[in-house]
């Protein structure tokens, strides 16, 4: 095992139903720099329920007889030769045969990843002073050349535990689907630069093939989670409440901008949202709602530490309902248990990140979304945010609601350089 994997180890996956993604990610994991291939191993979960379709069972069995050629260095087809020939380490886990199936109240993409990242735990060599990385990737994702170096380099050099990878989809067209996805990336960034803006620790794009952590950092947050959906932005929020997480903006991951139906959210839904038709996409929240929450996260991670009765307080001076939302949330118990059983100011500190979570962020978010500040559109949106922060994107939109594709481009753009 130890042979297999001396320094890092990359769970690729979940692999569902991904016969030509995973061709595509193989061309391109084969035509990166390969000064780490010989300390890493590449590893393929495939992955379905006992009750899936006939069809994703069956492209399934293709996908694990491709890589099955692959590691067995069968050259049978024109870019076997050149995968082979890369000399990249690739393994395989087999959740998709019948008796290896994932069981139906836990099948998905949650523990798709734990299945991967906890084998990973048992390969390392651990007697290396190097990281031991755990990456995850998609199948439907492809990489940039310097992906791995770029990676391995920043978390050796900077010793951290903890990042996320830069993300982008292909905008490149101008059909339906690049519509779709570009207002998807777009409320995605928006909302990170939202949360950047209110100085908040969850100010993190939380895709799942953009994850990185070290075993270490894996064993302190007790691993991955078995959620079927939203696994990444859980997985995240346990490392940040632990760690500094990093932004690795040297490389770049490309997802894929597919419609999909296999997660109840996340970028195939909000694509096929858009496709339909049953939603204005054209509008996020208010900026006021991040404004009210930097003035309370100001005010609550401060060194003061205040009674409940006196947040609420503030809290009310900032808006009424952010207080009505730290009722709603149990605050006052909450914070009167944190201080009678937290014993020193610096594990207070601690608490108010570990209460006040990416999660509780969000809920926020969405409450004075409902109640107060109902959202805008997208343009005028990222407009007052970009005043706001002092930005000056220079995008000439003329006053248009929705303005042209281009000029939608140039905003994600923008975003793209800014967060």
């Amino acid at each position: 095992g130890q042979q297999l994997a001396q320094r890092l180890f990359r769970p690729l996956g979940p692999a569902l139903d991904e016969f030509q993604n995973i061709v595509s990610l193989l061309n391109s994991l084969s035509e990166m720099d390969g000064r780490y291939f010989s300390s890493s191993l590449f590893l393929f979960v495939i992955n379905n329920s006992a009750f899936s379709s006939d069809e994703i069972k069956a492209a399934n069995k293709s996908s694990i007889e491709l890589i099955s050629k692959i590691i067995f260095k069968i050259n049978d087809k024109d870019y076997s030769s050149k995968i082979i020939k890369s000399n990249l380490r690739i393994a395989l886990l087999n959740a998709s045969s019948s008796g290896n199936e994932l069981p139906e109240k836990d099948a998905g993409v949650g523990l798709a990843r734990k299945i991967g990242m906890d084998a990973a735990l048992k390969i390392f060599n651990y007697k290396s002073t190097e990281k031991k990385l755990l990456i995850c990737l998609d199948a439907d994702c492809v990489v940039e050349k310097n992906y791995l170096t770029t990676i391995v380099s920043y978390f050796n050099k900077n010793n951290i535990n903890a990042a996320v990878v830069n993300f982008a989809h292909d905008i490149s067209a101008d059909d339906e689907n690049t519509k779709a996805i570009i207002c998807y990336e777009t409320f995605l960034r928006y909302y990170v630069l939202g949360l950047k803006y209110a100085n908040s620790t969850f100010a993190l794009h939380t895709l799942g093939s953009t994850m990185i952590c070290d075993v270490e950092s894996y064993i302190k947050v007790d691993g991955m989670n078995k959620r079927k959906a939203a696994e990444d932005f859980y997985f995240i929020e346990k490392l940040a409440k632990q760690f500094f997480v990093h932004s690795i903006k040297g490389t770049t991951v490309v997802p894929s901008a597919r419609p999909s139906w296999r997660v109840p959210f996340g970028t195939g839904q909000r694509v096929n949202r858009f496709l339909q038709s049953s939603k204005d996409e054209y509008k996020l929240f208010d900026p006021e709602s991040f404004f009210i929450l930097k003035n309370w996260l100001q005010i609550f991670h401060s060194h003061n530490i205040l009674t409940s009765q006196e947040y609420l307080a503030e809290a009310e001076n900032i808006h009424l309902e952010l207080k009505n939302f730290l009722i709603s949330r149990n605050f006052i118990e909450t914070w009167n248990s944190i201080i009678h059983k937290t014993k020193n100011e610096s594990q207070i500190q601690k608490q108010k990140i570990f209460w006040f979570d990416g999660f509780n962020t969000l809920k926020l978010i969405h409450h004075l979304r409902d109640t107060s500040f109902p959202e805008i559109n997208m343009y005028d949106a990222l407009d007052k945010l970009f005043f706001s922060m002092n930005l000056n994107p220079e995008i000439k939109r003329k006053g248009i609601s929705i303005p042209d594709l281009n000029v939608q481009k140039n905003y994600l753009n923008y975003l793209r350089q800014t967060i």
